[in-house]
C-alpha cells in the first residue's frame, strides 16, 4: 500500500459521517477502542461499537471494502473525516453534562457577544430573543442559569423572572440591562435574582456571576435528586410502615406507637426495622432528617 494520504476518499467518509451524525467525541472513542486492540475483523464495524443507523453503516462498509483498508485504518480515517465535517458543517450540540447558560435579549449584537463569551468559558450557550422562545425550550437536567434583559419584545424581564422562579427553581437569574435603576435592581433582587448588572458589563464580572450561579444551580439539582430518591424510598413502604415512621420521627417510643396503632411493641419494632432498611437510614436522627426533607414531621 502506498504511503500517499488517503484523502481521495474523504468525500465518502464525509458523506458517511454526515449521514451517521457522529461528532468528534464518538469518533475519538472509536479510535481509542481500535488502538487498544478491540477489533473483530478487517472490514467490519459492528453496530455495538457505534450507535448509528444501519443504512449509514452499510454505506461505510462499502467504502471500506472498496478501499481494502484494515479496520484500524478505517477508524482513523473516519475519525479525521468526522473532524472535517464538524469543523466545516456541524453545529455544536449540548453535552449531556455540560452546564447551560441561557440568554434572553432582544439585541442581536448582545446575543452574539454573549454567545462567544459563554462558549469560550467552556459552557453551552442557548440564545433566545424573546421570553416565549425561551420557555418553549425544554428544561435541562444539568446546572444552568439565565442571563436576562429587562426589556423584551413580548413580556418584561421582571415578569419572566416570576415565571422562572416558579417553574424552574434550579435556574438562577442574572439580569444584564442598560435601562435599569436602583429601584428596579432592588425589585429584581427581592424577587430572587442572583445578580443585577448594568450594561456595559465587564466580562470578568459577568463570568464570575455565571460561575457562581451555575454552582447554585448544581446544588439545587443535587438537592432535587436527593429528595426524589427519598420519595421513591418512602413510596416503597407499606401503609403500616409509613404510619410507624410518622409516629417514630415525631418522637414517640415503640410502646406509644403500638398503643396508638393498636399493635404490639414487638410488631412496632419489626415495622421500624423495615422502615430503617427501606429508607436506608443509619440512625433515628438520620431518619428524622429524611422525614423533614419529605415534610413528614
Amino acid at each position: 500500500m502506498d504511503n500517499e494520504p488517503k484523502w481521495h476518499n474523504v468525500h465518502a467518509i464525509r458523506a458517511a459521517a454526515s449521514a451517521i451524525g457522529l461528532f468528534a467525541k464518538a469518533a475519538k472513542r472509536a479510535a481509542a477502542n481500535a488502538q487498544s486492540g478491540e477489533t473483530q475483523g478487517d472490514n467490519a464495524i459492528p453496530p455495538s461499537r457505534i450507535n448509528v443507523p444501519e443504512e449509514a453503516l452499510v454505506n461505510l462498509r462499502r467504502c471500506v471494502a472498496g478501499a481494502r483498508w484494515s479496520k484500524r485504518e478505517v477508524v482513523n480515517e473516519f475519525s479525521q473525516g468526522a473532524q472535517l465535517v464538524k469543523s466545516a458543517d456541524a453545529k455544536p450540540t449540548m453535552s449531556q453534562d455540560k452546564p447551560v447558560v441561557f440568554v434572553v435579549d432582544d439585541d442581536a449584537s448582545v446575543r452574539e457577544s454573549l454567545n462567544s463569551l459563554i462558549s469560550s468559558a467552556g459552557w453551552y450557550p442557548e440564545i433566545f430573543e424573546s421570553a416565549q422562545a425561551f420557555f418553549s425550550h425544554p428544561r435541562p437536567n444539568v446546572p444552568n442559569c439565565l442571563i436576562l434583559d429587562v426589556n423584551l419584545p413580548d413580556i418584561s424581564g421582571l415578569d419572566l423572572q416570576k415565571l422562572v422562579t416558579v417553574e424552574r427553581t434550579d435556574t438562577p437569574i442574572i439580569f444584564v440591562t442598560g435601562f435599569g435603576d436602583v429601584a428596579m435592581a432592588v425589585r429584581a433582587m427581592k424577587a430572587g435574582a442572583f445578580e443585577f448588572l448594568m450594561k456595559p458589563v465587564h466580562a470578568d464580572a459577568l463570568l464570575t456571576a455565571i460561575k457562581e450561579a451555575l454552582e447554585r444551580s448544581r446544588t439545587a439539582l443535587e438537592f432535587e435528586l436527593e429528595v426524589s430518591a427519598l420519595q421513591d424510598r418512602h413510596a416503597s413502604l407499606s401503609c403500616r410502615e409509613r404510619e410507624v415512621m410518622a409516629l417514630v420521627v415525631s418522637g414517640l417510643l415503640n410502646k406509644q406507637v403500638g398503643f396508638k396503632l393498636g399493635i404490639s411493641e414487638i410488631t412496632v419494632k419489626a415495622h421500624r426495622g423495615q422502615v430503617m432498611r427501606k429508607m436506608k437510614a443509619c440512625s433515628l436522627p438520620h431518619l428524622v432528617n429524611m422525614a423533614a426533607l419529605l415534610d413528614l414531621a
